[in-house]
């Protein structure tokens, strides 16, 4: 099982990190993954990630661990950016390798639920009235209570 969890203040290329993490796991039968990306609605014209430096990491880096222990993966990785982003522009990503595509499936499901709803970012969107601080929905939390 190998993990490869990243914050990211730079643009995220998702095309050439799945090209890189399939080739790192060629026994894999399958590979699920995730792009989120900055919504262009309502207005919004920009993103911007903020995050505490000591939680962040450590807090993405356990995350995984429980992904990689609930389920039989190849690999997991979970990458997210941090700092002002665009609309369109890739926000996350979250890919997992297993030898059966229900574990990849579930594994990266559990993941993303977890990043979107139980993270250490603080996020606020630019509109054209100013910025504005953005909770997660009622529909974050469900998601992740699914879990247990």
């Amino acid at each position: 099982m190998a993990r490869d969890v990243r914050l990211l203040g730079h643009p995220l290329v998702p095309e050439a990190e799945l090209a890189a993490f399939s080739a790192a796991h060629p026994a894999a039968g399958g590979i699920t993954s995730f792009v989120g990306k900055v919504r262009p609605d309502k207005g919004v014209e920009a993103l911007e990630l903020s995050h505490y430096e000591p939680l962040t990491l450590p807090g993405m880096e356990s995350l995984a661990d429980e992904a990689l222990a609930r389920w039989p993966l190849d690999g997991l990785l979970l990458l997210h950016r941090t700092g002002v982003m665009q609309a369109g522009e890739p926000i996350v990503l979250v890919a997992a390798a297993a030898r059966h595509r229900r574990d990849a499936f579930e594994a990266a499901d559990f993941a993303m639920d977890h990043l979107k709803s139980n993270a250490w970012f603080w996020k606020r969107e630019k509109r054209a009235d100013g910025w504005h601080w953005i909770e997660p929905r009622q529909q974050d939390h469900s998601d992740l209570k699914r879990w247990g």
